[in-house]
């Protein structure tokens, strides 16, 4: 094994065990690192250290003289910029030669969203008695906590646009359902306030009435009394458990898109926009600091685009 293959299985394990990624983001990090790493080899590179900006240079070319899609391209190379970070952490190199390399131009992608009636079957997927229909004979049966848990979870990412982490950090002090509004703390520590629509409020109140205090009381020692989302050991909820909460919402309402954590919050900006709210609001609510990564979520269909059009301009028919 050389000492690139052993730095590249530590960095995997720090991303697994550390930082708490999803496994199939951890698989995708070592594709990537596995290929890069692979082509290293074939121009005689076997130490970090002997790794030039050029050389990545190089490589991000040969992937698209191979055919990568600029998508595909920008992935390999956001996994290649966090291996080369993450090497100078450890002191393995003394210079970061990948901090560099810019992304390919048309890397740019629109994220996945969901639509409205698509978000409404996702939230409305999870078995809890408000969503079982009354035909059924089962709307009075009582609610799972882990389930009542899992529908104020998805509704407050919704409603709020919170990020995996912010939502997973969240405390019962954040959130005031009187008030409907919740405060959220974002990267750099920066904290926000955020409104809470009425289906959250109702989700997290029937949560905090009906399932919580059971969840809290399956912990063996010390419960996080803070925490607002606890997982089946009166722990707070991790960030792998929502992903596993939204993939498998996304199963029961036969969605098939991609789903993941941050799907409900590219969805709520989009849905913002569409609903006619300014690109300055959005930035405010999702907690970005530059306006810029927020008019991603300004991409209008071509119908959409046509349609505006034949409806506002003076001499368009």
């Amino acid at each position: 094994m050389t000492d690139i293959e052993r730095l590249i299985d530590q960095f995997l394990a720090y991303i697994d065990v550390e930082r708490g990624l999803a496994k199939a983001t951890v698989r995708a990090y070592d594709s990537d690192l596995r290929k890069y790493n692979g082509w290293l080899a074939t121009q005689g590179i076997q130490d970090l250290n002997a790794v030039t900006t050029q050389d990545v240079e190089r490589y991000i070319a040969f992937l698209d003289d191979s055919g990568e899609s600029a998508r595909s391209k920008a992935r390999r190379l956001a996994s290649i910029h966090a291996f080369h970070r993450f090497a100078l952490n450890e002191h393995v190199v003394s210079n970061d030669v990948a901090a560099q390399v810019k992304v390919p131009k048309g890397a740019t992608t629109l994220p996945d969203v969901l639509t409205v009636d698509e978000v409404a079957s996702l939230l409305d997927a999870i078995p809890v008695s408000q969503n079982r229909p009354q035909s059924e004979g089962m709307a009075d049966m009582p609610d799972d906590p882990a389930m009542l848990r899992d529908k104020a979870l998805l509704e407050f990412m919704y409603a709020t646009g919170a990020r995996v982490s912010e939502a997973c950090g969240a405390n019962l002090d954040d959130v005031d359902l009187e008030s409907n509004v919740a405060r959220l703390m974002g990267k750099g520590s920066k904290q926000r306030l955020v409104p809470v629509g009425s289906y959250a409020c109702e989700a997290i109140a029937r949560y905090l009435k009906n399932g919580r205090p059971q969840l809290e009381s399956k912990a063996k020692g010390p419960t996080e009394r803070r925490a607002l989302f606890l997982n089946k050991r009166g722990k707070r909820l991790s960030r792998q458990s929502v992903w596993e909460i939204i993939r498998a919402a996304g199963e029961r309402a036969h969605i098939d898109k991609p789903l993941h954590p941050h799907t409900l919050r590219h969805s709520f900006a989009t849905h913002l926009i569409q609903g006619g709210a300014d690109v300055r609001t959005v930035q405010e609510l999702l907690g970005h600091a530059s306006v810029t990564t927020t008019q991603i979520y300004t991409h209008v269909s071509p119908e959409n685009l046509i349609e505006t059009y034949l409806t506002s301009h003076p001499r368009a028919r």
